[in-house]
């Protein structure tokens, strides 16, 4: 048993420094699925719109901040409420999972 406790942590710890890998269940964890739908428009916009919209330019980060902070003016009159449950890291991988879709 003690012999194992090293390379368990080990792997803890390497899988803790894994950058979060986002899809839709990390999508739905984080409340997202309450006004975005894949396909359709709900309240806010689809993630293939987003996808769509935003194809070929580098706007991870921005989407990122948008998901954590909110932001208003560009899908309509409905501002994104800020979330701030939400880790900059998942954010991240949420913003790379939605420019994804195809």
């Amino acid at each position: 048993m003690h012999r194992l406790l090293p390379p368990a942590a080990a792997l803890l710890l390497v899988l803790a420094c894994l950058p979060a890998r986002a899809d839709l269940a990390l999508a739905k964890a984080r409340n997202c699925m309450a006004c975005h739908n894949v396909e359709r428009k709900i309240v806010g916009p689809s993630f293939k719109a987003i996808a769509k919209k935003y194809a070929g330019q580098n706007v991870n980060d921005r989407l990122a901040q948008k998901i954590v902070k909110g932001g208003s003016g560009v899908w309509g009159p409905v501002p994104m409420p800020a979330n701030s449950q939400v880790s900059d890291a998942d954010a991240k991988a949420l913003a790379a999972w939605i420019t994804e879709l195809k």
